[in-house]
């Protein structure tokens, strides 16, 4: 069960180990806007030989029928958003399998990846675990740790978390086929919870050092909705930037435009520092007029 990226990435590794599912359910490409880094699913099941079944909804009455009637030895939940009820965990006969991006029991629940870039993390861990009840809470069934570098965006680090699941995936898939079943119980102590992100928490706020700023644009971006700010009513999304140091130094205004460059432009931050902005998004045509100011805004992005 998924419908992102790391979904189609892992049914690739399960087919290409020769496991491939015999049914794969995911969202019907009308509900594609549920997730900022969706995926379509249904050609390469199809291809491999999988069933596919488009739902909405994997805890409803028809859903959960429709999986019994096959009765499942092993159920995978990779890159579902939803949690999966008791009457959908009791279907499969060894259990269900979760996959999450964080050191588990470190950094349970949501957004977990820009939020260990927002924390300033060296390191992290891919997980698969067995779901149950809680949020994250499940045994864990296997897990190999990924280090951080200093300039690690979203996009850099998901596609580090992808390729440590494809990994494991396949490996764990086949122990449990030949009885081999690992459950290593979570240590509850050690437990910490991300909250949920929303689209509007990527706007900028220029009163912040260009430290913090940069760690923000790093982690919001690319495959998540990214940072953005306002000018004169519109929209810009900040893609990339990096902290500038001078010479020369800028003495202005949080948010004002001190500088073009060749690739870009510098930004006053919080604190009297800089950021050089060297990729974006305007919805407004024309390049930014040097000592505007960006200013909050009521608007958010779609």
């Amino acid at each position: 069960m998924g419908a992102v990226e790391g979904s189609l990435e892992a049914l690739k590794a399960l087919v290409a180990s020769g496991q491939t599912p015999d049914l794969v359910v995911t969202l019907p490409p009308s509900k594609s806007t549920r997730h900022s880094d969706f995926a379509d699913l249904s050609d390469l099941a199809r291809g491999s030989g999988s069933q596919l079944l488009y739902t909405t909804d994997i805890n409803d009455a028809a859903t959960v029928s429709e999986i019994s009637s096959r009765a499942p030895d092993l159920a995978l939940v990779i890159g579902w958003s939803q949690i999966c009820r008791e009457p959908f965990r009791s279907l499969p006969r060894h259990g269900t399998l979760g996959f999450h991006p964080a050191p588990l029991p470190q950094l349970r629940g949501r957004a977990a990846i820009p939020w260990t870039i927002l924390a300033g993390l060296e390191e992290t861990a891919a997980s698969l675990f067995w779901i149950d009840a809680g949020c994250d809470t499940g045994d864990i069934a296997a897990q190999t740790f990924i280090q951080v570098t200093p300039r690690e965006t979203a996009r850099s680090l998901y596609n580090k978390q992808v390729s440590a699941m494809c990994e494991l995936l396949p490996r764990v898939v086949a122990e449990i086929s030949a009885g081999k079943i690992t459950r290593l119980p979570q240590d509850p102590a050690g437990a910490s919870y991300c909250a949920k992100r929303r689209p509007e928490d990527g706007r900028i706020d220029w009163t912040r050092s260009a430290v913090q700023l940069d760690r923000l644009i790093r982690a919001v971006g690319d495959p998540y909705p990214g940072a953005f700010t306002e000018l004169d009513g519109h929209l810009v999304h900040i893609d990339s930037a990096h902290v500038f140091e001078g010479p020369p130094l800028y003495i202005g205004l949080p948010g004002q435009i001190q500088d073009q460059t060749d690739g870009g432009f510098r930004v006053s931050c919080g604190d009297f520092t800089c950021l050089e902005v060297t990729s974006w998004r305007a919805s407004s045509p024309g390049p930014l007029p040097r000592h505007a100011v960006f200013g909050a805004s009521r608007k958010v992005p779609a």
